[in-house]
């Protein structure tokens, strides 16, 4: 079957925009998968400094202790650590849940009470990076934070998924507790429709 030199033409102008169609998609996928990379690590980074950090702030407290003054904290500062040792969970606790605090760790939610002290104490994290493991968290396991005032161990008493605008969650309580929340369904990809709760209170 002859064909015209239109439709040659018509033919090569198709394959032409297959390729750069092709070439176009692979190199937005390769930026893609370079940028979560590049974040994933300096998120990693960040948390070996936060640790140097945190051992600042434990000597800063024993010098508070000596009659010292203490800086207040600010947005992005570095509270404490959460370690969740079933799940061998270890992140550094940050002041607030901006975009860039809760990039890089678990964020303190402001207006509840800083962790570690009477009160019920909010720190919100990330689902599909550092709280991705609260999937597989059960009742009774035990939750560790440590401040520069020293460690604290709580017990998880319940587990639930709540609407966004529940904020009884945060509400303020006299026993010591401790609220963990994240965005559910975890393995969804965009928006998440709701929130992931983990509860735990203050062992004696």
């Amino acid at each position: 079957m002859m064909t015209t030199p239109e439709a040659q033409m018509t033919a090569a102008r198709g394959r032409t925009f297959l390729h750069r169609t092709r070439t176009l998609l692979f190199l937005t996928g390769a930026f893609a998968v370079a940028y979560v990379a590049m974040t994933l690590l300096h998120a990693k980074f960040y948390q070996e400094a936060a640790e140097n950090i945190l051992d600042k702030k434990i000597a800063a407290q024993r010098q508070h202790e000596a009659g010292l003054p203490i800086k207040a904290a600010k947005q992005g500062d570095v509270l404490g650590r959460i370690e969740i040792p079933r799940l061998g969970v270890m992140i550094a606790i940050l002041e607030g849940t901006s975009a860039q605090t809760l990039r890089l760790g678990a964020g303190h939610i402001k207006g509840t009470a800083f962790p570690g002290e009477p009160g019920n104490s909010g720190i919100a994290g990330h689902r599909d990076t550092f709280f991705r493991p609260l999937k597989d968290i059960r009742t009774n396991d035990e939750i560790q934070i440590q401040t520069a005032t020293g460690m604290s161990r709580y017990q998880v008493d319940w587990v639930r998924v709540v609407a966004p605008d529940d904020t009884g969650i945060l509400d303020p309580a006299a026993a010591s507790s401790l609220t963990l929340i994240t965005c559910y369904p975890f393995h969804l990809i965009g928006s998440a429709p709701e929130r992931f709760v983990v509860h735990a209170f203050k062992e004696q």
